[in-house]
């Protein structure tokens, strides 16, 4: 080579935080882990990903599911969690009553680890009774584990039906407390109504209702991905050691900018446009 060298830049070690997600992998990448792994990147993290399942879908709606085997899922997760050090875990969209079982087990070994939870996704093919297995075991063995657990309101009035009876009603704080009572961190119920109109996101612990931060409705719509970028959010500013209240506010103005920005990719809904920040970005 003649005395010739090849520079190298210096090699680094883990430079971003490191986050597992779990989820579903979308053609269209509205949700699951393709619009986790977007987030993620525009907040400075790496995504680590298992997929839960594969979608047959586009803009408009969602076709088909089809699960991963909870063993495979086990496998990948293991061989990452073992090679990495992760600052946070993030689990969508679950498939199947083992897939939840395993994923369950899995979180357990990283307690100090945050752990968002967000495993209800309307846009999917609703599962039937089934539905109803599978809200009874995350409620069971993921919901005490999660430091922040976010769910719409209709999702929480239709989860309540695992611990409560379904004839008797309760508010979302009392529901919340509940939550919160089984050992999750924070609760955050997104698009609660009011009496004028408007629309918020409660973030509950502990202690009660710890925020309430008002919604656009002034957005256009509908959406397909929102809450899916919402969470992975949290999760990005979870791993950078903020804490879940301290999170919201800016992963909310993050969406609301997303939202804002969002790009129509086809004949169905409106696709929140995650790289709205990005240098040379479409606006």
């Amino acid at each position: 080579m003649g005395g010739s060298y090849l520079i190298l830049p210096a090699v680094q070690n883990q430079p971003s935080p490191l986050i597992l997600t779990f989820g579903p992998a979308d053609p269209v990448g509205a949700m699951g882990i393709q619009s986790d792994v977007t987030v993620f990147a525009m907040h400075g993290c790496h995504a680590l990903s298992v997929v839960t399942a594969l979608l047959v879908a586009d803009s408009a709606r969602v076709d088909d599911v089809q699960p991963t085997d909870h063993a495979f899922v086990v496998e990948q997760a293991r061989m990452l969690l073992e090679d990495m050090p992760v600052a946070a875990i993030k689990v969508g969209t679950m498939a199947s009553l083992e897939q939840i079982a395993a994923i369950a087990e899995i979180v357990s070994d990283y307690a100090d680890v945050p752990l968002v939870l967000d495993p209800f996704t309307s846009s999917l093919p609703d599962c039937g009774t089934r539905d109803d297995d599978m809200m009874t075991l995350i409620h069971q063995l993921l919901v005490p584990q999660a430091s922040l657990f976010m769910l719409s309101q209709p999702e929480l009035a239709r989860f309540a039906d695992c611990w409560r009876d379904p004839a008797s009603s309760a508010t979302v704080a009392e529901d919340a407390a509940d939550l919160t009572g089984i050992g999750c961190g924070h609760v955050l119920v997104t698009g609660i109504g009011g009496g004028d109109g408007t629309r918020c996101n409660e973030l509950y612990d502990g202690d009660g209702l710890a925020t309430a931060l008002p919604w656009s409705q002034h957005l256009p719509g509908p959406f397909v991905g929102a809450g899916n970028t919402l969470s992975a959010a949290l999760a990005a500013r979870m791993a950078h050691g903020a804490a879940a209240g301290d999170a919201l506010p800016g992963a909310q103005e993050y969406v609301t900018g997303a939202l804002a920005h969002a790009c129509r990719f086809g004949m169905g809904r409106l696709i929140p446009n995650k790289i709205f920040r990005a240098p040379g970005a479409a606006t």
